[in-house]
């Protein structure tokens, strides 16, 4: 797939939608075309070299020099970067070390000023401004959290989450009713008093947060936040970031060299490689469609389980038959599709439940039209935003594909076994079989037998189809 443009997704529609009615094939639900007023950040063509000579390095990167071309006139740390970071989303750029992106995140608040090129925060240029303006930019619309933490020892839990209301003149009564708020809402309560010396690495990380959170600022940088903590609270840390981004919608611009914590966290990633991004898309993008060879061989240790979710990787249901159309259309469909089992939709494809060959077999005979008295309520369902490790225990607990819903209920596909076996394998469908939609337990009635059965009953039940029920192979 290659670098994404900036506007193919909706970032932070995806994550309140898509990722939570979440692929990261829900993404694509949502409006291609994003308002200017939707772009919280837009960096455009940024280079910065460090060195001698800065500027005519970065115009000979422009022109098509390597890096290392340039290399006497100064270190290239970012070459041509160009992305929009949409409100609300949650963007990640990951790469390893050297590879440029901590010099970008710290472009975005100007403490880096680019050596070309543009950075925009809701529409108001950073570079070149006075410093009044950039510290009013970094008071009021950026915070930044830091891999060490960056807490003042001296202070208090409570004085270092509210320095940053201090900074912003707020009174002490309200910055400290705030800070209050912010500590209790990332697990700190009563810890107030303490001194960060006091804390775990992961507590002074909750103030660090704590702190960039209270500022209430619209955009949050996050460089290498949890790089340094111990891996079990690092992963408690991903899931409160989470979490307190759906609860306050904050924009996050989030800098790791982890790409299970790029796929976990990141609405969109953006790699990078020697300064410059290689791919920029979703996680399943990335994941499916590595760029490169650099990006797939990044992507080719990712807990795949972890990473995919249910509407990434569902198949059309196709042994779905409508609660309307009777015992006998149900039975054809079941021995046509060689199954022993179909879902039943009511109005708008909502999912009613199964119907199973025996059941069907004996209304048939009996003349029966109605399929509601054997319909089974009990078919495994999960949602589109589901993780394939959410997958695990329903497919080994019931012989039907997963049903894949929405949240009314409506049946949106179905994922057998084969299909999650081929998803974490990295197998494509057409590898495997070319039924894969239809791949359900054997028939537990002969296909002769259920064939005779509606050749039989289908003068009874008025049905113009018995020669056909008689030849049918």
């Amino acid at each position: 797939m290659g670098e994404t443009s900036a506007h193919a997704l909706s970032p932070g529609e995806t994550r309140r939608t898509a990722r939570r009615y979440s692929s990261r094939a829900f993404r694509s639900a949502v409006s291609n075309e994003r308002e200017s007023n939707d772009v919280a950040i837009r960096a455009d063509g940024i280079y910065k070299v460090f060195g001698r000579r800065p500027k005519e390095a970065a115009k000979r990167l422009a022109d098509g020099a390597d890096r290392n071309a340039v290399a006497g006139l100064g270190t290239a740390a970012v070459i041509d970067a160009t992305f929009d970071v949409t409100v609300g989303e949650i963007f990640v750029v990951m790469g390893l070390s050297g590879s440029g992106k901590s010099t970008l995140i710290r472009m975005l608040n100007g403490l880096l000023e680019p050596t070309a090129g543009s950075v925009e925060v809701f529409g108001t240029e950073v570079a070149g401004v006075s410093e009044a303006a950039l510290r009013d930019v970094r008071r009021k619309r950026v915070s930044m959290v830091f891999q060490h933490f960056a807490l003042l020892p001296h202070r208090t839990v409570m004085d270092n989450a509210a320095y940053g209301l201090e900074v912003q003149g707020v009174p002490v009564a309200e910055r400290r009713e705030r800070a209050q708020r912010v500590l209790e809402r990332v697990g700190l309560a009563g810890w107030e008093d303490k001194f960060p010396g006091q804390l775990s690495g992961g507590m002074q990380q909750r103030v660090g947060l704590a702190r960039a959170l209270a500022a209430d600022t619209d955009i949050l940088l996050m460089d290498e936040a949890f790089s340094a903590l111990d891996p079990l609270i690092r992963r408690e840390m991903q899931e409160q970031l989470v979490e307190l981004q759906r609860e306050l919608g904050k924009t996050i611009v989030f800098i790791t060299h982890d790409l299970n914590e790029a796929m976990f966290l990141g609405d969109r990633i953006a790699v990078m490689r020697d300064g410059r991004i290689v791919q920029l898309g979703t996680p399943d993008d990335i994941l499916t469609d590595p760029a490169n060879d650099y990006v797939a061989q990044f992507v080719q240790d990712v807990d795949r389980a972890r990473v995919l979710t249910a509407a990434g990787v569902m198949e059309p249901a196709r042994s779905v038959v409508s609660a309307t159309a009777g015992p006998r259309a149900a039975l054809r469909t079941m021995r046509d599709l060689q199954t022993s089992a179909v879902f039943v939709v009511g109005n708008g494809r909502k999912l009613l439940g199964v119907v199973h060959d025996t059941d069907a077999l004996k209304l048939v005979k009996r003349g029966h039209k109605d399929l509601m008295p054997i319909v089974r309520t009990d078919a495994s369902t999960v949602t589109g935003e589901q993780h394939l490790v959410d997958l695990f225990e329903p497919s080994a607990e019931s012989p039907l594909p997963v049903a894949v819903v929405d949240d009314a209920g409506r049946l949106l596909g179905a994922i057998p076994r084969v299909t999650l076996l081929a998803a974490l394998g990295n197998v494509t469908s057409s590898a495997i079989t070319s039924e894969l939609a239809v791949v359900g337990p054997a028939p537990t009635v002969p296909v002769d037998v259920m064939t005779e059965t509606l050749r039989e009953t289908a003068v009874l039940s008025d049905e113009p189809d018995a020669a056909i029920e008689g030849t049918h192979a």
